[in-house]
């Protein structure tokens, strides 16, 4: 039960990393923010997301995805049982975030399609593992 709820808390740090990495390979390489915004603040966000074309947000969305599905596998492959449970726990908190993101900042109304696949990038994660398992066991 322990190395279940660490497996959790590790995915979601594996995925936080994965996600915050892209997110800021876009906003300081590809995109780069004009010095002194706030990334905390939702208002001077949406001051420097209004203009970005819409490539900007392709990077953004693999971001997201990637927080679920990196996640997801990483709490499925390092949980002691039920990695697909773990990986789904980790999906739909990052479905959660993903939620509070979009509440907060003025996001391009096509990124919605991002929410359903929090789930399912999490389910391939977590059904690869079980894949690996039932293969290891073999």
């Amino acid at each position: 039960m322990i190395r279940n709820v660490l497996a959790v808390f590790a995915g979601l740090a594996a995925g936080m990393v994965t996600n915050m990495a892209l997110v800021m390979l876009n906003a300081y390489v590809l995109f780069p923010m004009p010095a002194g915004i706030d990334m905390n603040d939702p208002a001077q966000m949406n001051a420097y997301i209004a203009p970005l074309p819409a490539t900007a947000f392709i990077l953004v969305l693999a971001a997201h995805l990637g927080q679920s599905f990196v996640g997801g596998w990483t709490a499925a492959r390092l949980g002691a049982s039920k990695p697909m449970v773990l990986a789904m726990i980790v999906g739909v908190l990052s479905l959660v975030g993903g939620i509070m993101n979009m509440m907060q900042l003025e996001l391009p109304n096509w990124m919605l399609v991002e929410l359903p696949l929090y789930v399912v990038v999490a389910w391939v994660a977590g059904r690869i593992e079980v894949k690996r398992r039932a293969a290891a066991s073999a």
